[in-house]
């Protein structure tokens, strides 16, 4: 498959322009990116003008009608709306999010928008990023439970309120990468580092007290690149659209790592 990593601050050429609709009297420019493999032309930003009066509130609704009644040829991932399943990040207004939830009236003051693919990411069509490596990665760390004792007979696995709690701010993620991909340890590490979003996937199951294979995964993130790359620049607590806060699970990690240690 072709594939085109954008550079951050790269520089883009303007593409085509389409302009709002005669007699539309509220509007908002949208400045997307263009990038068709098959065409062999270099990248493009093109200028969408739309009708706010005519369109939902959030950055989503402007996409999708901008490809339904503007210029059909403009790709994105999209399904729940809702927040929930991660498929449309995309870096809007020079910050990874989701383009769900984050409202048209948010971006910075009344002038263009410009609505991105996730950063440093290969991409396989305008918005849409491929996330074969980060999906890889997120199954390395073998992300179910692992036990070896026998399952009760008569019922689940169960765990105190106390414990369950533990995993609050942990299983809400959706696996996005708007956090991975804000990171720039994950841009110059990528290949080894696993990066915010899968380090606290990893810990949502380190801490998960029905788990029995904690000394496993510790020693699996045993690593100078897979755990350690990690700079605590923030990035990645600042940018979540789930308010979650990956930072701190990976310094929940390295803490087990150094109490291991003794």
């Amino acid at each position: 498959m072709a594939e085109f990593t954008l550079p951050r601050n790269s520089k883009v050429q303007p593409g085509r322009r389409f302009p709002a609709p005669e007699g539309a009297k509220r509007t908002r420019t949208f400045k997307i990116y263009r990038w068709n493999p098959e065409d062999g032309r270099n990248p493009t930003t093109d200028t969408y003008e739309v009708d706010l009066d005519k369109c939902g509130p959030m950055v989503l609704d402007a996409l999708i009608k901008i490809k339904n009644e503007i210029d059909p040829t403009l790709t994105f991932r999209r399904s729940c709306r809702e927040g929930i399943c991660g498929s449309c990040a995309m870096n809007i207004d020079g910050t990874n999010t989701l383009a769900c939830t984050k409202a048209i009236g948010d971006c910075s003051g009344k002038g263009d928008v410009p609505v991105y693919p996730l950063p440093h990411m290969p991409v396989v069509k305008d918005l849409v990023p491929d996330l074969t490596h980060f999906y890889a990665q997120y199954a390395s760390i073998k992300p179910w439970l692992r036990t070896q004792s026998s399952p009760p007979p008569d019922r689940e696995r169960l765990q105190s309120k106390e414990d369950r709690a533990k995993l609050d701010g942990l299983y809400e993620c959706i696996l996005c990468a708007c956090c991975s991909t804000s990171c720039p340890s994950y841009w110059w590490n990528g290949d080894k580092y696993l990066g915010p979003a899968i380090l606290l996937q990893a810990y949502r199951w380190i801490v998960d007290s029905r788990d029995e294979d904690t000394g496993a995964r510790l020693d699996d993130l045993e690593d100078p690149f897979k755990l350690y790359r990690c700079h605590t620049i923030m990035n990645c607590t600042r940018t979540c659209p789930k308010g979650l806060n990956p930072a701190r699970a990976i310094a929940s990690i390295k803490q087990l790592m150094l109490e291991r240690r003794g």
